[in-house]
């Protein structure tokens, strides 16, 4: 009989699998710190737009997590990568405490627009500009596509219905930098030496944390936290490895299974 294979990593999505803005899930800091006990790799992988990567960390260590800035991988980091390697000039449609994660860009005379989660920004004037910018050919790049997410007050509209919204006008298909595409899971592994195969995917979105990371040949651990909705884990195919109450209980099982 084969051998199972050992873990080697872990990625783990924040909002709502971790923490719901500025609320712990109960139990998360601790499980967190057994796990970092263990032999695995862990990274955090996210597609929060509101807010850079440094403020993203303030927060997190105000609510007692463990972590540093190096171990977080955004779907706004990858967004940036890839409009440096093509040198494309963007409109950024995401929140202005977002901002300090394109520094450097030219944003001057734009050839590309990029729409994340940004509420102060959704308006007529702005979507209307960037309707005219992807009709004259500029590219159409959406940080994620998420169609909702949790907040302390309940759930709220992501970026994804506005991306669709410009993709209906303008007839042009936006191309997708952050989770469910395969691409930001394996460059968030790359960083860490580790394959798709010796890897686990913990987070609160069955479709793009878990479908995704299952795309990309990992395992993936639903929880019930943040915007999971009953049913959820039944909307995918195939369905999650595991679904799990919250964090905690994710890593009791990875810890007593898979390590």
């Amino acid at each position: 009989m084969a051998s199972r294979r050992a873990l080697k990593a872990v990625l783990i999505d924040l909002s709502g699998t971790l923490h719901v803005e500025d609320c712990a899930v109960p139990g998360a800091q601790e499980a967190l710190r057994r796990l970092r006990q263990s032999s695995v790799a862990v990274k955090f992988v996210t597609n929060t737009t509101k807010e850079c990567r440094r403020s993203l960390l303030e927060r997190l260590q105000r609510l007692n997590f463990d972590l540093e800035e190096r171990e977080i991988f955004t779907s706004l980091s990858a967004a940036c990568r890839l409009l440096e390697q093509r040198r494309e000039r963007p409109l950024l449609l995401v929140e202005d405490s977002a901002l300090e994660d394109f520094s450097g860009l030219d944003t001057s005379e734009p050839n590309a627009v990029v729409i994340g989660l940004a509420p102060e920004h959704f308006n007529y004037q702005t979507l209307n500009k960037a309707f005219r910018l992807v009709l004259e050919g500029a590219s159409l790049i959406a940080i994620h596509k998420a169609r909702y997410y949790r907040r302390q007050d309940g759930l709220a509209l992501g970026p994804g219905p506005f991306v669709a919204g410009l993709e209906y006008a303008t007839e042009r298909q936006a191309e997708v930098v952050g989770k469910p595409e395969q691409s930001f899971f394996l460059e968030a592994l790359r960083e860490l030496g580790c394959s798709p195969e010796d890897a686990i995917m913990i987070g609160d979105d069955a479709r793009d944390d878990v479908g995704g990371a299952q795309k990309a040949g990992m395992k993936g651990i639903l929880v019930k936290t943040g915007k999971y909705r009953e049913g959820d884990e039944k909307k995918i195919s195939p369905p999650p490895y595991l679904t799990c109450d919250d964090f905690v209980q994710a890593v009791d099982h990875i810890l007593h299974h898979l390590v």
